[in-house]
């Protein structure tokens, strides 16, 4: 494990007076410090009552206390030994009267698969990719450094974004080892993105970056109980992120709240020439929190599950779903039972491989000072280490023959049927979007389709773990699905603090 808490710790002068500073900061607010949303910390600090230094200060030692002691959530890879010297000189440039915009001095996390050309790693969680940082950051971390935002560490995730095995548990990499549930320290974290969601549900940053190919923001958000949101494939920048495919890879926030998620959408939005999806015009400049406002759903036609129409039994299983949608039904929306229909598209995992061993290599031709130069490199240091785990996805994708007009065609045929599926629904029943739980065939149809979905908690079940609300909707949708999903958190009020139970 790498991470440099006492790196950190040794640049700070002045301790006492920054723990002042924090603790007037505590006492101003009701909401402890490390569950601040980006508004409450953009106020502290505009009163002069909370730094971005104190901030920052307060976060690395509840890390060092929960996440590496304590429960030892697990969900930092690596600090950023710069972190404190990024908070210095935002506090210096708005005592200067220079604020860049909302994340000015935010912390933020990053997942360990997106290229930061300072002293972290970028790995994936795999050992075979440890050695020189990247040469550049990737586009949406130069959009960060642009906003003000403090790059304060890496997340551990599911090795290889899950796409090294498929036995191998959620949350675990070989250079990370396994994060926990901060709800239900036995549960599942789900997904990729584990790291990110864990982090922001357990207090470590206000803001994280996760990236999904199938599921790897929506699950993880969901099972750790935080806002995640897939954007459209092509909305934000892939130019430095490990790949999987460009076909479905994006990233995108992991946050406490919808307009956290919508500010941090603002500030890693932006047309990046190296990324092969042009967006459309409109999108340039967008605002994403313009649409933010309680009375979002009033009116708006939205489609559900319609099994939770004409069956008890989903009643039953996940009551926090059926009481969404009555909070929902009361802010104004009228409610519309669909059947979303799985097309099961045939060769998607062929189509996966196909990605890997398309991508990787353009990738890695950019680490030239990493182990694994080649896809068979990789292969022959995960075998040559020997965790105990396989890597059955990465071999097949090493076996594989790629075509470039049969992967085309086999995407095309696989992101048109999916996309298919939701827009024959929204179209037929004239809907807005489509809300569903998280056994619905939206989990596998969205991200397949490239489409736009939000998850957001709904409640907690029996056991304590969170429960979640799933908005989804057509190609582009991003800004209204916020909408539609911020109208519905500030009807329900349903994230919870973790109880970091065992």
């Amino acid at each position: 494990m790498d991470v440099k808490l006492n790196g950190c710790m040794k640049r700070l002068t002045g301790a006492t007076m920054l723990l002042m500073v924090m603790s007037m900061a505590t006492a101003a607010s009701e909401t402890p410090l490390e569950y601040l949303n980006v508004d409450e910390i953009n106020q502290q600090m505009g009163r002069g009552q909370l730094t971005s230094v104190a901030l920052v200060q307060h976060l690395l030692q509840r890390i060092e206390r929960l996440d590496k002691n304590g429960p030892a959530i697990n969900a930092i890879i690596e600090l950023n030994p710069d972190a404190l010297l990024i908070a210095q000189a935002m506090d210096k440039e708005r005592k200067a009267g220079h604020i860049r915009g909302p994340l000015h001095g935010v912390p933020v996390l990053l997942k360990d698969n997106i290229d930061t050309s300072d002293q972290m790693q970028t790995t994936a969680g795999s050992v075979a990719m440890i050695g020189e940082p990247a040469a550049q950051d990737a586009f949406i971390v130069q959009r960060l450094r642009s906003a003000g935002a403090v790059i304060l560490g890496k997340t551990n995730l599911s090795e290889w974004a899950a796409f090294r095995d498929p036995a191998i548990p959620s949350g675990w990499s070989g250079r990370g080892g396994q994060t926990k549930n901060p709800h239900l320290l036995n549960a599942d974290v789900c997904g990729s993105s584990s790291g990110s969601a864990a982090a922001v549900a357990a207090g470590f940053a206000p803001l994280s970056i996760g990236t999904e190919t199938s599921g790897s923001i929506i699950c993880p958000a969901s099972m750790n109980g935080v806002v995640g949101v897939k954007p459209t494939v092509g909305l934000l920048s892939r130019s430095g992120l490990i790949p999987v495919t460009q076909k479905l890879d994006t990233p995108g926030p992991m946050t406490r709240t919808v307009r956290d998620a919508a500010l941090l959408l603002n500030a890693l939005a932006g047309d990046d020439p190296a990324d092969p999806i042009r967006k459309p015009r409109a999108l340039t400049g967008v605002d994403y929190t313009a649409l933010l406002r309680t009375d979002a759903l009033v009116g708006k036609r939205i489609g559900y599950p319609a099994k939770f129409d004409h069956s008890e039994l989903p009643l039953q299983d996940d009551p926090q779903f059926s009481q969404a949608l009555e909070r929902m039904q009361s802010a104004g929306a009228t409610l519309i039972p669909v059947e979303l229909i799985d097309p099961v598209s045939q060769r998607v995992e062929e189509a996966f491989h196909m990605g890997i061993k398309r991508d990787l290599p353009g990738y890695l031709a950019t680490r030239t000072s990493i182990p694994a130069r080649t896809l068979e490199d990789l292969l022959l240091l995960n075998a040559a280490y020997g965790d105990g785990h396989n890597q059955d996805t990465l071999l097949a994708a090493g076996s594989i023959d790629v075509d470039e007009e049969i992967y085309n065609e086999l995407w095309q045929s696989i992101q048109r049927e999916n996309a298919a599926a939701i827009d024959r629904r929204l179209a037929t029943y004239q809907l807005d979007a489509i809300v569903s739980d998280v056994s619905s065939p939206a989990m596998n149809v969205v991200p397949l389709a490239g489409y736009p979905g939000i998850m957001l908690p709904s409640g907690m079940d029996d056991e304590g773990i969170p429960t979640s609300i799933f908005f989804f909707g057509p190609r582009w949708s991003d800004a209204r699905l916020l909408a539609l999903a911020y109208g519905y958190e500030q009807a329900s009020q349903e994230r919870r603090t973790p109880a970091f139970k065992p």
